[in-house]
């Protein structure tokens, strides 16, 4: 079988999604995968697909046109079998306002939020709307472009005047802004694995340098830690590993994912999934795999049969 890793992409994560695509052929290669070819997502992606004969389609795309659907609606056409959740979980879980709709719906606690347009904008202006979602959610708060990963598009307010800019600044990336209550506590990732029965693997509790878990924490070696297992009471991590488990499942979430949470005290918030996590060596999902003894070669593998299981 012809395995195409797809990665790179036209999203902001582009050059996290080339790493996190070099790491995956890397280990497909170690998993016993011979032939395994890296494809550069661009305009032609069809006929790169058709022309290396790709029979599985890998994804280690991140961000717009690689998690949100698109491009799983493009494999579907074209009847070709891929890794990660399909078409409907992937849109769900990279807009972050209907995520947080549907833990609402089901259940799921996630911090106070409320939403801004464009449309918002135009008609009542960045200081009165800034005003208004002060009002609602309070100082401090979290804004987010709604369909950016990696922390891109990100801001904490602290104080009244920078909700403006920072709405101002999200919608540079998206025309619907989040801004949720600034919730402040122990960082925790739940990662799940799995179609219909998925299990949770070890949870993960972050902290990073600079106290914010942004985009150079994530990704620069050095600027945070993972510390397995989190340091919380079994209790506390057993409720997690469960929500995370009904949080996949409520948005359809197929093959792998990951849920962020932060918890305060023994409250524990949901914040938002992501379906195609990070697979480079600083990322959460392969560390979590692999304190339970499930290295990246097994792991990858494990991912292509269950996308041969859907």
């Amino acid at each position: 079988m012809r395995i195409g890793v797809l990665c790179g992409g036209r999203s902001a994560e582009r050059e996290v999604s080339l790493r996190s695509g070099a790491a995956v052929y890397e280990a497909l290669l170690a998993a016993g995968y011979t032939d395994v070819v890296k494809i550069d997502v661009g305009m032609d992606l069809v006929e790169q697909l058709k022309g290396n004969k790709i029979e599985l389609a890998f994804l280690a795309l991140h961000g717009k046109y690689g998690e949100d659907g698109t491009i799983q609606g493009l494999l579907e056409m074209l009847d070709l079998p891929y890794t990660g959740s399909g078409v409907l979980a992937s849109a769900l879980a990279i807009n972050k306002i209907a995520t947080k709709k549907i833990f609402n719906m089901e259940g799921i606690p996630t911090p106070k939020f409320t939403v801004v347009t464009k449309g918002d904008i135009a008609h009542k202006g960045f200081e009165e709307i800034a005003l208004q979602v002060v009002e609602y959610v309070g100082i401090p708060a979290v804004v987010k472009a709604n369909t950016q990963g990696s922390t891109i598009g990100i801001a904490f307010v602290h104080r009244i005047e920078e909700m403006g800019p920072a709405i101002q600044s999200a919608m540079e990336y998206d025309n619907d802004v989040l801004i949720e209550t600034f919730v402040s506590g122990v960082e925790v990732t739940a990662s799940v694995l799995g179609n219909k029965e998925p299990m949770p693997l070890s949870l993960i509790e972050i902290t990073s340098v600079t106290g914010i878990y942004d985009y150079q924490a994530k990704y620069t070696p050095g600027m945070s830690d993972h510390i397995i297992p989190p340091r919380l009471p079994e209790e506390i991590q057993e409720q997690i590993k469960e929500l995370a488990v009904k949080a996949y499942l409520a948005v359809g979430c197929q093959g792998l994912g990951r849920v962020d949470f932060i918890i305060a005290g023994e409250t524990i918030y949901a914040l938002e999934i992501n379906t195609l996590p990070g697979m480079t060596n600083t990322s959460l999902f392969p560390d979590a795999a692999r304190y339970m003894g499930i290295e990246f070669p097994d792991l990858v593998d494990r991912l292509v049969k269950l996308a041969l299981e859907k």
